[in-house]
């Protein structure tokens, strides 16, 4: 392979042992970074290390410490660090097994693919992800990577394996905090059918490839309108005056009936597969139209 392996060790079932490589999964996207720059002269802003009452540093003087009480300070050496024994530096012990739909998607953070690192290891990798595919388990344990341990899961992919690293629970917050204040009442059936339908039409197969970063798009039109302006004020874009929120009942509906009406992305697909809908039932709010009254008969001549 071309890429470098992000890791090298071996991951260890009670007493089977597969050497493997992982290699990241993901790659940093298209992005608009920006400089600090002083404008009188034109100039970009430098950042120099200093010491407090010595001024800059000599990089070579730097050294990492921990502060162990108020502006005291312990030095470590790189090689000191790196000597910390920690099994899961090299070995991934599979200590559990989970079922695939059981970790909280909270939790997962990068995901690795991993591979067996030479041919001898290839059958022992290939018995592991099959019989995570057939038991529809998660694989858990321990890493160490770039000086820190993480939890991590490991699950069948093609043909390969995928290991994401997990959050610790501290590192997660509790959902009760934010949505203890959302109400209980259940939601008018008329509304929710309407919801449904809207679902059930913009249905169709997940292509990451077909989302981009509008943002950056948006920022690169902006840098280049700023080039033809030469370096005048751009004049930003009229906003668009269309209420982004009903406020009220009434309003979510006349929504919810518009958006139908107007053509989304469908696939076929998503069309023959788009459940019968079911007649409305009447909101409890809602109050019959008021009766005519009969017509009076004409008075015969």
């Amino acid at each position: 392979m071309a890429a470098r392996a992000y890791w090298q060790g071996q991951i260890r079932l009670a007493l089977v042992s597969i050497p493997v490589e992982i290699y990241s999964a993901t790659k940093s996207g298209a992005q608009i970074s920006f400089n600090q720059i002083h404008e009188p002269s034109g100039k970009r802003i430098k950042y120099e290390k200093v010491a407090p009452g010595i001024g800059p540093v000599d990089p070579e003087e730097i050294k990492r410490g921990f502060e162990y009480e108020k502006g005291s300070y312990v030095l470590l050496e790189d090689e000191e660090i790196e000597a910390v024994k920690l099994d899961s530096k090299k070995t991934l012990e599979l200590t559990q097994f989970v079922d695939a739909n059981e970790i909280d998607v909270l939790y997962f953070e990068k995901p690795y693919y991993v591979v067996p690192a030479d041919d001898l290891a290839e059958e022992a990798f290939i018995v592991l992800r099959e019989a995570l595919k057939r038991t529809k388990k998660v694989g858990l344990g321990q890493l160490a990577l770039r000086g820190r341990e993480y939890i991590v899961s490991l699950k069948p992919c093609g043909r390969g394996i995928v290991l994401e690293t997990l959050r610790y629970s501290d590192e997660v917050n509790k959902a009760q905090g934010y949505f203890r204040d959302i109400g209980d009442a259940q939601p008018d059936e008329e509304l929710l059918d309407l919801a449904e339908t809207l679902i059930a039409k913009k249905t169709a197969p997940f292509k990451p490839d077909q989302f981009h970063d509008r943002y950056v798009d948006a920022l690169k039109d902006l840098v280049q309108k700023k080039l033809k302006a030469k370096g005048g004020k751009v004049k930003p874009e009229p906003e668009d005056d269309t209420p982004k929120r009903g406020s009220n009942v009434v309003d979510l509906m006349a929504a919810l009936k518009k958006s139908l009406e107007k053509p989304g992305a469908q696939s076929g697909e998503a069309e023959e597969k788009k459940p019968a809908r079911k007649p409305a039932a009447k909101s409890p709010a809602a109050k019959p139209p008021p009766r005519r009254a009969p017509a009076k008969k004409r008075a015969s001549g």
